[in-house]
């Protein structure tokens, strides 16, 4: 009798299941260790980037969409509320190339599914053009950006460049409606916040709408002071931080949803300070630089109060794993 031996059979395939959950990262959203040069070798010729098509590609987007960008920069620039838009191009290219090898590791698989998006997205345009909507023209572009890519790529590298897509909308300022929408509501609730809270520092208030009456002036609660700004520039913020210091998606996502009672907080602390200082120093002075400097005093006190859902995020879940 003849014994059977099995013999271990290694796939030749370098993109199989198998072959590639051993090249896999051990932490998500992180690159795998292996040089590029053994990854380039391991993955072969069916991840290869079709880099014609996309440089004619690009060429095209940089046609219809050059005058669009100018004009997003110069809101960045003018517009206080989004000037954290400088930052968002800088972070979306560090994040390709943060996952660079992850990338490398996804198999490239060109479908005409994609092309949905494709018109979706020129439709969008065409709209935002004719239409004269800056904020369908800005948003027309990630959208045709994330159709390109499932495209070209395949629908497993448009899921692994999806953050970077969610990144990109951040520096698209909101449209002027859905602005006024939230600002005014944060302007009166800021006034109430901190017409309730003066009293209790011996400063009579009347309170009329966003206006709080002191006995040394009125103080108004603009928009400028809503807390909109500290807010959409918090919530950038703590995307990114959470990015490069959470791990698990939950967490991230907690960390972005605090930026908004923090900034409200924030800015709540910011106007019953002023009003004290209008109240026991000097209106004048109160208005003019000591408000300035209260705003960078008051954001830096947030980012801390960042870091504070951060640790106990960190300790909750550790307790959690101590117990168990």
């Amino acid at each position: 009798m003849h014994e059977n031996t099995v013999v271990p059979v290694i796939s030749s395939d370098p993109t199989s299941a198998d072959s590639l959950t051993a090249l896999a990262p051990a932490r998500a959203g992180r690159s795998p260790s292996l040089p590029p040069e053994d990854i380039r070798e391991r993955i072969g010729a069916n991840s290869s980037v079709p880099w014609g098509q996309v440089t004619l590609l690009g060429a095209l987007l940089v046609l219809l969409y050059h005058h669009i960008a100018v004009k997003l920069v110069t809101d960045w620039y003018n517009l206080p509320d989004f000037s954290h838009g400088f930052l968002i191009p800088f972070f979306a290219a560090f994040l390709l190339w943060d996952r660079r090898n992850e990338l490398r590791l996804t198999p490239i698989n060109p479908t005409w599914a994609g092309t949905s998006l494709v018109i979706l997205g020129l439709l969008e345009l065409l709209v935002g053009v004719f239409g004269a909507d800056l904020f369908l023209q800005r948003t027309s572009f990630v959208l045709l950006l994330a159709g390109l890519i499932w495209t070209l790529s395949g629908k497993a590298m448009l899921g692994r460049t999806r953050f970077m897509l969610f990144v990109l909308l951040l520096a698209i300022p909101l449209p002027a409606v859905v602005f006024n929408q939230i600002t005014f509501p944060l302007q009166i609730r800021a006034s109430e916040f901190a017409s309730e809270i003066l009293p209790v520092f011996n400063v009579p208030v009347l309170r009329d709408g966003n206006i709080i009456q002191l006995p040394a002036m009125p103080l108004e609660v603009a928009e400028a002071c809503s807390g909109i700004r500290s807010l959409m520039s918090l919530f950038t913020v703590a995307v990114i931080y959470g990015y490069f210091l959470e791990r698990k998606t939950w967490q991230r996502w907690v960390l972005a949803l605090s930026a908004l009672p923090i900034a409200v907080t924030a800015n709540v602390a910011r106007i019953v300070g002023t009003g004290l200082c209008v109240q026991y120093w000097d209106p004048v002075k109160a208005m003019g630089f000591f408000h300035e400097f209260q705003g960078w005093l008051m954001f830096l006190v947030s980012l801390s109060c960042l870091y504070l859902v951060h640790v106990a995020m960190h300790l909750a879940t550790r307790e959690g794993r101590s117990r168990a």
